[in-house]
């Protein structure tokens, strides 16, 4: 099984020492109906990413009364101190967040934590490949004040004057388990397929209630967005419990996410360096 598995992958690689951390956040619902969709949210994206991790304790989840100011700038904190910088990071913020025109605030007990606390938290953490995925109102607000080179950044509204509660949270939840969201069929479901999926739920969920459009997704970075897998499914999902799969799932996402980042630049290259850039990129896969 093993080795049917390594040949389907088309490549053979070295073992990928990168390990991917995850901490997913879930703060006030305020209404009993939102407290309760933002849990459900949460702990499926958590329960989905621990199925990712290589060990035990690469994945944090913080729920409600848990999620407050000084839990969060503990764990975050703490993950900048263990994450190393091939490593993978992703971060899930759930729930409410507002915008007064100049700080962007995500709510959660006691006192809000702002977009610029975030951001200096986020700022040490020394991961070349940061996803960050802030599923709340106002979430939009945060893309300029967080963007930085190598780092995605999923949003579920495109600034910081859409601030009606979110649907996209769990849509991104949905995507994980579901093979629509799998666009090429690998059985793997990238970043970017996960929010093109939950782009496209969230919109034909307002048409179905016959409803102006409240949130619009924004994506900054998507060129390295096909690099993170957030889910594994069918055999995929089975296989890569094994290690020596695991490795090379985990080097597959970052060519497959090096080649989507030199497709998106073709019309700023020469003929000659677009080839010599694919070609350095596919002589990987074969070594």
């Amino acid at each position: 099984m093993r080795a049917v598995c390594i040949a389907s992958l088309s490549l053979t690689a070295q073992f990928v020492s990168a390990a991917s951390h995850t901490v997913v956040i879930s703060g006030l619902g305020g209404e009993p109906q939102y407290e309760e969709r933002f849990r459900a949210n949460a702990d499926e994206i958590a329960r989905i990413a621990e199925g990712l991790a290589e060990a035990p304790g690469q994945v944090v989840r913080l729920v409600g009364a848990d999620a407050t100011r000084d839990a969060i700038r503990r764990e975050l904190k703490a993950l900048a101190e263990r994450a190393k910088p091939d490593d993978f990071v992703t971060i899930v913020l759930i729930g409410h967040g507002t915008y007064d025109g100049e700080e962007y605030r995500f709510n959660i007990p006691g006192r809000d934590i702002t977009g610029s606390e975030l951001r200096e938290l986020l700022g040490a953490i020394r991961a070349q490949e940061q996803l960050i995925v802030n599923t709340t109102s106002a979430s939009g607000a945060t893309i300029e004040q967080w963007k930085q080179p190598g780092r995605v950044i999923i949003t579920a509204t495109k600034s910081g004057g859409e601030r009606t509660a979110t649907r996209f949270a769990q849509y991104w939840a949905q995507a994980l388990r579901d093979g629509a969201a799998d666009a090429n069929k690998d059985e793997i479901v990238t970043a970017s397929e996960a929010y093109e999926y939950a782009s496209r739920q969230v919109a034909a969920a307002f048409e179905a209630d016959i409803a102006l459009a409240t949130e619009h997704a924004r994506i900054e970075g998507g060129d390295a967005a096909a690099k993170f897998t957030v889910a594994r499914l069918g055999a995929a999902a089975v296989l890569a419990t094994d290690p020596e799969v695991q490795a090379l799932l985990a080097q597959r996402a970052v060519l497959e996410g090096d080649i989507e980042a030199i497709k998106a630049r073709r019309d700023l290259l020469s003929d000659q360096d677009y080839y010599d850039e694919l070609e350095a990129v596919l002589v990987k896969f074969a070594r």
